[in-house]
């Protein structure tokens, strides 16, 4: 586990950071941020910088709560992986074994096995409904993405989810999807717990993360979410639509608040920087004290190649992230087997096992924070390039 206070200062690190997060901050490409760097088990970087509420003019704090979003995924994944050790699933087991209905069809009428490592890798052949358009059958059957519908029982969800037909046969491409979600509602079954137990009792509990969980506290103040807009970031109502490539994601950003929202395993938790380094140092310090080393290395195994996933060149997928496979054809400074990604409310983060580096960005604006330029100028300036 990492030491909780700067005990080694970099202060060339600290300039390059501050440096990138302040242009941004300037620039008005994000409207506040908070960022925490750790090497070989010590904190090397720790700040907040801009607003976590333009409007009122209160500053970000280190210890602010955010909607997750995505960084829900990898913390449900290695809960799954988690009873994977215990006995309670196989990675290769049909998903029908917990969940009997869900037996989508493909185009044809046939309905095709999925597996939980279909579910982990996101290659089930399902998908988001933010990634189709308007007259997509997701959209059709109200699919909720984990991120609107406040209220929406898992239940519902899934048995809507299961109405849409499979886009692939599972294990032949890969689409990020509500896997996880459909993940979520296996380890309820398996584990014999709702998810937000199994996720406290496998993850958050034994790493001290206080301040994780499904549904926030009527005391709990979140961070105000944004999006990207010109000139400037625009603050999200109680409905907020963005435009997604040739689709659009709908964010309800108070459905954290919401106790009978589903918890969903893609999207739903919201938690601190700080509970979150704490899940990245101890993937990279081989799992404990909540997974067994073997089943990191599992983790950050590139189960599907870049060839395959076809998102960014040099990229697979693993367990919970995708995984560097060639770092020269991805001009990355990290190591290859670096387990990395983001959340759509704004949020990147990486683990280099090799390099002994975990670092965590959580931003308040969509989509800057997760896939805007400033992803990579704090990846390169964590590196010194």
């Amino acid at each position: 586990m990492y030491h909780s206070s700067i005990t080694s200062a970099d202060a060339d690190l600290r300039k390059r950071l501050d440096r990138v997060l302040a242009r941004a901050v300037d620039e008005q490409r994000i409207v506040g941020a908070v960022m925490l760097v750790a090497r070989h088990g010590e904190l090397a970087y720790a700040t907040a910088t801009g607003l976590a509420d333009r409007e009122a003019d209160r500053p970000m704090q280190q210890g602010d709560v955010f909607r997750f979003a995505s960084l829900t995924k990898p913390l449900v994944s290695a809960t799954a992986m988690a009873l994977v050790e215990r006995g309670r699933l196989a990675l290769d087991a049909p998903i029908t074994e917990w969940l009997p209905g869900f037996r989508p069809a493909l185009a044809d009428g046939t309905r095709p096995t999925i597996t939980i490592h279909h579910l982990l890798t996101h290659t089930a052949g399902l998908d988001y409904r933010f990634n189709q358009p308007d007259a997509g059958p997701y959209r059709d059957l109200n699919v909720s993405d984990g991120l609107d519908q406040p209220g929406l029982s898992l239940s519902e969800n899934i048995a809507r989810l299961q109405q849409a037909p499979l886009i692939y046969a599972p294990g032949t491409a890969w689409r990020y999807s509500l896997a996880i979600d459909v993940l979520g509602a296996v380890l309820e079954k398996a584990g014999g717990k709702p998810l937000p137990e199994l996720v406290a009792e496998c993850i958050t509990a034994p790493l001290g993360m206080t301040e994780t969980r499904f549904t926030a506290s009527p005391d709990t103040t979140l961070v105000t979410p944004y999006a990207d807009g010109t000139p400037r970031p625009v603050r999200m109502g109680e409905t907020h639509v963005l435009p997604f490539d040739a689709a659009r994601i709908i964010f309800t950003p108070g459905r954290a608040y919401d106790p009978a929202s589903y918890p969903s395993g893609g999207a739903g938790m919201i938690g601190t920087a700080s509970d979150f380094l704490r899940f990245l140092e101890a993937i990279r310090e081989d799992g404990a004290p909540i997974l067994d080393p073997a089943t990191v290395d599992l983790m950050t195994t590139v189960h599907v190649p870049p060839e395959r996933m076809a998102v960014r060149p040099g990229v697979g997928f693993g367990y919970g992230g995708s995984v560097l496979a060639d770092p020269a054809t991805a001009d990355s400074p990290q190591a290859a087997g670096t387990l990395q990604w983001g959340g759509v409310y704004g949020h990147n983060w990486f683990i280099d096992r090799k390099n002994g580096i975990s670092s965590v960005l959580l931003t308040n604006t969509a989509l800057e924070g997760m896939i805007g330029p400033l992803t990579v100028e704090v990846r390169d300036a964590v590196y010194g390039v």
